[in-house]
């Protein structure tokens, strides 16, 4: 048998660790990690067109799988480029092990052709990031680094000099026992003997619920009803605890909707669950907040607290619903469930109304059509900016549907990348791109990389011309728009010129014909919408330091749009509501 070198034995611990692709741009430092993927089996290499894709891509894979993604890109610019995707991978607590090649070994330090120092420049977007420089550091230093990231959820960065991974790896190494899945977290009988207390002791409870309630819906719907609570959910929380939920109250936040604001605000207890809701502003400053976080340095960062539990959401209420008392009012719940109804009662018209005529396209009706003709198990790769709106007021999960954006790291170009890790998971699932045409053109290169490996992704272009929410963000501020004005192609004769299927739409009642034929067909995709840029109506008052950052400091709702399905399922719960 022949010796290994270092970057083969790289190679086969990451495989030992689940990681089944590696997505990445080719060159130099690298290519002896590049070469030991193509001699493994079991791993593949994905040839995309810039490394941020890669990022991405690895991201997507993480959070969809819950394993190990990889990525790399080779010595100086070519894992520089990695930052914004691994960012966001890191910000989501997607377990990413990126590769960050480095230059010949004897040569750091003194200035040589595309030195850079990413055991330096990566420490902020990672859990662990180090340098190996000798080839018995090797297996320890991954193997530490893929248990930083699956461990505490996250980004690990290596940086290994190409000299050293064309090394002999040295003899009989050590195989470690690699530790990959993740242990339940409850808290101590003396935490949950307080909640106890907390919640036995309040009159009004309200539970607002992140992504952290992920696989933990049945347990907050069985609290729910126990204390008769309404629920609310950030963005991130949508997917996971807003289907089958009779004690839905809607969403928080800029995007907002529903009676959210309200149920956070006039209870006296307060229940936040695996939620980082950054946005403050939001959070009501007098009333009782409990939060529940797996995370305990996230605890009470947002809000003063009357008591922090560190645990998971699924194991911590599974501890306190049978501890506390059932209460049998429900008087509190029962007018949050008809104060969301009435709210979206009073929106959902606004763009119901002939919109068969309406050109350019209501980008809310590309929003509601795609979401009735998706797939029930569909994967939804959302763009930052308007995207964000669209998903977050029309996309009706189940249980089986999943959203991916950018929602805590906020880059534009998100959705296409991601799209590309989702898909590879799974030929056969259906994988969405909403984006837009300013994230859309960001990235646009890494189409070709749908098309060279025939990957189904659909993307739906909102095309504004546009950038709706920087302008948006101007006209609160009291700016005119300036700067955000997009001259756009047609998107999608530049696909069918790349060797995919590509169609434009800009009547109304060519849109669910384009969406049907593209869902059919077998490869990749694109629907070019040409969507009304004005499509938002601003509240008549609204000053210029009410919005920061995305957080509302004095209002419920900002953007007064229409919130598809979600009306029906209020309408639904409301007729469960006990009359007298």
């Amino acid at each position: 048998m022949a010796k290994q070198n270092v970057a083969e034995q790289f190679v086969d611990i990451l495989a030992r660790a689940g990681v089944r692709r590696m997505y990445g741009v080719v060159g130099d430092s690298l290519n002896p990690v590049v070469d030991a993927i193509r001699r493994t089996p079991g791993i593949d290499w994905i040839q995309v067109r810039h490394e941020e894709v890669a990022a991405f891509a690895a991201g997507a894979e993480a959070q969809l799988t819950g394993t190990l993604a990889a990525c790399a890109g080779s010595c100086g610019p070519g894992n520089l480029h990695l930052i914004n995707g691994l960012y966001d991978a890191h910000r989501s607590m997607a377990p990413v092990l990126a590769l960050a090649s480095q230059i010949p070994s004897s040569e750091i330090g003194l200035g040589f052709f595309q030195e850079t120092h990413p055991d330096h420049l990566f420490q902020e977007c990672s859990h662990y990031c180090e340098l190996i420089s000798s080839p018995k550091q090797m297996p320890r230093l991954l193997q530490t680094a893929i248990q930083h990231a699956i461990g505490r959820g996250g980004v690990s960065v290596v940086a290994l000099p190409g000299d050293v991974a064309s090394e002999p790896a040295p003899e009989k190494a050590v195989e470690h026992a690699l530790v990959t899945a993740l242990p339940s977290v409850r808290p101590g009988d003396a935490e949950i003997d307080k909640l106890v207390r907390l919640v036995d002791g309040a009159k009004r409870v309200t539970l607002f619920c992140g992504s952290g309630t992920a696989g933990a819906h049945a347990e907050v719907m069985a609290f729910a009803e126990r204390v008769k609570a309404p629920v609310g959910h950030a963005l991130r929380g949508k997917e996971w605890i807003q289907y089958d939920n009779p004690y839905d109250v809607g969403m928080s936040g800029l995007l907002g909707y529903g009676a959210a604001y309200e149920a956070t605000h006039e209870c006296d207890l307060l229940i936040l669950i695996g939620t980082d809701f950054p946005y403050n502003a939001f959070l009501p400053d007098d009333v009782k907040i409990v939060q529940i976080d797996v995370r305990p340095e996230r605890l009470g960062r947002r809000s003063q607290l009357a008591l922090g539990v560190w645990g998971d959401a699924k194991e911590t209420l599974r501890c306190l619903t049978p501890r506390v008392r059932e209460k049998t009012d429900r008087r509190f719940l029962d007018k949050m469930l008809k104060k969301h109804a009435d709210a979206l009662e009073g929106v959902v018209k606004a763009y119901t109304r002939k919109v068969d005529k309406h050109v350019p396209i209501h980008p809310e009706y590309v929003a509601s059509v795609l979401d009735e003709l998706a797939d029930d198990d569909a994967v939804f790769t959302v763009d930052t900016g308007m995207c964000n709106v669209w998903a977050a007021r029309y996309l009706s999960p189940n249980g089986r549907r999943r959203v991916i954006g950018s929602f805590s790291h906020g880059s534009m170009a998100n959705a296409l990348p991601q799209a590309i890790g989702a898909q590879f998971t799974d030929r056969r699932r259906q994988v969405i791109s909403m984006s837009g045409d300013g994230g859309f053109s960001m990235l646009m290169g890494d189409f070709l990389t749908l098309v060279q490996y025939d990957l189904p992704v659909k993307i739906v272009l909102f095309d504004n011309s546009s950038l709706g929410m920087v302008e948006l963000e101007m006209l609160v501020a009291g700016l005119p728009s300036y700067g955000t004005a997009n001259h756009n192609p047609d998107f999608a004769a530049i696909a069918r010129a790349a060797g995919a299927y590509g169609v434009r739409v800009e009547k109304p009642k060519q849109l669910a014909g384009a969406l049907k034929d593209a869902f059919r067909h077998k490869g990749p995709a694109l629907v070019d919408v040409v969507t009304d840029p004005n499509a938002l109506s601003i509240p008549p008052k609204i000053s210029a330091e009410m919005v920061t950052g995305f957080a509302l400091s004095a209002g419920k709702i900002v953007l007064d749009g229409g919130v598809g399905r979600m009306l029906q399922m209020a309408r639904s719960n409301l007729r469960n509501v006990p009359r007298p």
